[in-house]
């Protein structure tokens, strides 16, 4: 198993502060940016650090265990690596290094219907272990196409994403002609001539383009026509008579993500899903919401023994991690971080992410002498989630 390890970026701050560096302004603030006033952007890790843990010093303990099973199979930590769209745009080839990195160190790997790496190739890289989210197609006949492929391409793990019933409000990709459609400003190419690192990958990958999304793409689209054909063909909405048949076409398990309402958790087990993915999409949709965090004690104890419960949107690190299988989660996942790793450290990003997360997570694991991941509910604090 891989383990590579940079001493000089020892933090995702560390990774992120690299990646900027890196990175074109306009390819960087799609990546790191929430909507409207970013409220809820901090709101998400803010509130995760306000959960409190306690250690049991005093007694029998050996060692920590990190290993956790999800859907049947064991993986070698409770997180994962979030959909993200438009990856290759941030840096290119990152989902190919990620999902490799994923494979490598055994924890799972979600490919967005809207990045920049096809479900195939997702499928190869990771030996049919790959996740793959669906963003709701407004036709059946690619709706179902997409299946077949992700069926074919023995993905275990379908995700459906409910939480862009529009396109969110995000002043900085206005600014920078990312909203749809897309646009390249004068501007946008000097900062790309600004960094040579990018650039030069960018030559050598190819301009990114939506890999799953080539088969029902019309030839020759420019980049407007291209954004009208997203906006038109991908509508996000999701309800019960559009969820029936993906259920009932559907084998593997079923996963709903973008849920933070305890109603719609109800929801999702009457319409048969096997998990939940409680999120806010990383505060890119509504700057109005609540933190994921804040719904997730809840929730887990509410639901947690008929569906699993799994969360993403504002961890950052080790302590984050356990701070929030602590408050009731069964498995967590993050977007931002990974891709950080990859625009900071190239072909070695995801790898030296995956590995610091491990450490940082059993690091904690040990000094609260947790020797399951399954415990660490038992250190909580529970005072702590009045604060939430």
């Amino acid at each position: 198993m891989a383990n590579y390890f940079n001493a000089q970026y020892p933090s995702i701050e560390d990774l992120r502060a690299k990646a900027k560096k890196r990175t074109p302004n306009f390819a960087f603030e799609y990546l790191d940016g929430g909507c409207n006033e970013d409220i809820n952007l901090y709101k998400n890790t803010s509130d995760i650090r306000k959960i409190q843990l306690e250690p049991r010093y005093l007694q029998n303990y050996h060692t920590a265990t990190t290993t956790t099973k999800l859907f049947g199979k064991e993986y070698s930590a409770p997180f994962g690596i979030s959909p993200v769209g438009l990856q290759g745009l941030m840096w290119p080839n990152s989902p190919e290094i990620l999902a490799k990195a994923a494979f490598e160190h055994n924890i799972p790997f979600i490919l967005s219907t809207v990045t920049t790496m096809s479900i195939e190739r997702a499928s190869e890289l990771t030996q049919g272990n790959a996740w793959f989210q669906l963003y709701n197609p407004v036709e059946d006949e690619v709706r179902n196409d997409i299946l077949k492929r992700a069926e074919a391409a023995a993905c275990p793990v379908l995700v459906l994403l409910c939480d862009v019933p529009t396109f969110g409000y995000r002043p900085r990709d206005i600014r920078n002609g990312l909203a749809l459609p897309p646009k390249m400003s004068v501007k946008n190419i000097l900062q790309i001539l600004g960094k040579p690192a990018w650039a030069l990958n960018t030559l050598k990958h190819g301009v990114p383009t939506f890999e799953t999304l080539k088969p029902y793409t019309p030839e020759g689209l420019n980049l407007k026509q291209l954004g009208k054909f997203m906006d038109k063909t991908f509508s996000g909405k999701l309800n019960a008579e559009k969820i029936k048949p993906i259920r009932d076409k559907w084998k593997g398990k079923l996963v709903l993500k973008g849920v933070s309402a305890p109603r719609d958790v109800e929801d999702a087990i009457k319409m048969g899903f096997d998990g939940v993915i409680l999120s806010n999409h990383g505060g890119r949709q509504l700057d109005a919401a609540q933190s994921t965090i804040s719904t997730l004690p809840n929730i887990a104890e509410k639901y947690g023994d008929k569906i699993e419960i799994m969360m993403d949107s504002g961890l950052r690190s080790g302590p984050d991690i356990a701070r929030t299988m602590a408050a009731g989660a069964k498995f967590t996942f993050m977007g931002r971080s990974f891709m950080y790793g990859a625009a900071a450290l190239g072909n070695k990003g995801g790898d030296h992410t995956i590995t610091m997360l491990k450490t940082q997570f059993k690091q904690v694991m040990d000094q609260l002498c947790c020797e399951n991941v399954e415990d660490l509910k038992g250190h909580l604090i529970k005072n702590s989630l009045a604060e939430l």
